[in-house]
């Protein structure tokens, strides 16, 4: 039998719609960068405060050399993030384009996203390396700009949803906050989700716990510079050894399946709590099975998921949940911990917030 006649058939309309989408994914991939540049060099925000522009207007306006400014036009226009006028040669943004891309107060604001893929994409060789030897790459060992791209990234979605429809999900939790609880925020990052609810609800104490000591320096100049610092408290500690008891609400942001055991880190809150407390979980939208993923969301948390999250698990030599665990999974977790009352609260397109009571 010849080797031709062991090659299977290929359809060639679905290799070129393969190829195709292909080709969408690496001009994807190399347009991340010029997101952040454009946001780093504030292109976006002069086409959205004094556009339609030209690219020697728009260079005039934001210091820049025309000649990268046009391409970079170019490349955001084929992408749909800038739009282009034929007849007058000019740019400028939609107003649905300069929400996401030139209002940091916007709750679709994405730069932040691009920052966060920039800063992963340059961890590539670990990764690689981690494929092969089955060791991890723990949150610290990343490129530092993940730990502000994570936090610009998460942050709209907390500021549009937190206070507004999450915390009111819960039951009996808002009432709790506007009267004077103690709230511990674990794996907080930055700080963002302390900071918030901090804001909404001054009569409670908030204390946010990450296990890496540059977030939690950052978080504390953040609670300063947001005016919070009087009630909020952040210090360096795991997810299954953060100090206090008595607890009204413990929340884990989009950070659980991250951790090395999360069973333990679960079991500890159950310890944590006032006898009334409450577990939130917000967690990445997921379905149970493969196929309920197998979908834009799904892609972009399976793949986070591989480059981050479960690496972050396998260095503590942990079970690697990963971001799309799904909400059966994390039910075995939080039954496994001692919690006897587990539902989902709410949820959004991107985010499943669960709530756990003894």
């Amino acid at each position: 039998m010849s080797v031709a006649e062991t090659q299977p058939t290929v359809d060639e309309a679905a290799l070129m719609e393969l190829t195709g989408r292909i080709v969408g994914d690496l001009a994807a991939t190399l347009s991340a960068a010029l997101v952040v540049i454009g946001e780093k060099h504030g292109l976006y925000r002069a086409l959205a405060d004094a556009g339609p522009l030209t690219a020697p207007d728009l260079a005039q306006r934001t210091g820049t050399t025309e000649r990268y400014v046009r391409e970079w036009l170019l490349n955001q226009a084929a992408g749909g993030c800038v739009s282009y006028a034929p007849d007058s040669g000019r740019y400028h943004l939609t107003p649905e384009q300069a929400f996401a891309l030139a209002d940091e107060s916007s709750p679709a604001y994405m730069p932040g996203a691009f920052q966060l893929v920039t800063s992963v994409l340059r961890d590539e060789p670990a990764i690689a390396d981690a494929f092969a030897s089955g060791r991890g790459l723990d949150w610290g060992e990343h490129d530092p700009g993940l730990f502000e791209g994570t936090e610009r990234f998460f942050a709209p979605g907390y500021r549009a949803n937190l206070v507004g429809s999450w915390i009111p999900a819960l039951d009996g939790v808002r009432e709790k906050l506007e009267a004077g609880a103690r709230v511990a925020d674990i794996g907080c990052g930055h700080g963002a989700s302390t900071i918030i609810m901090a804001g909404a609800f001054p009569r409670s104490r908030f204390f946010g716990f990450d296990s890496h000591p540059a977030s939690i320096d950052r978080a504390r100049r953040r609670a300063t510079e947001g005016g919070v610092d009087d009630r909020v408290e952040f210090a360096v500690a795991s997810g299954a050894e953060f100090p206090g008891t008595d607890y009204d609400l413990v929340a884990f942001f989009d950070c659980l399946h991250d951790m090395g055991d999360p069973v333990a880190a679960a079991t500890h809150v159950r310890q944590a709590l006032a006898p009334d407390g409450t577990m939130m979980l917000v967690e990445p939208y997921a379905g149970d099975r493969i196929e309920d993923n197998l979908n834009p969301i799904g892609r972009l948390y399976s793949a986070a998921s591989t480059m981050i999250c479960v690496p972050a698990s396998l260095a503590h030599e942990g079970v690697a949940l990963g971001a799309q665990a799904g909400e059966a999974r994390l039910r075995e977790v939080v039954t496994a911990a001692g919690f006897g009352r587990f539902r989902r609260a709410t949820e959004t397109p991107v985010n499943l917030i669960l709530e756990a009571r003894p």
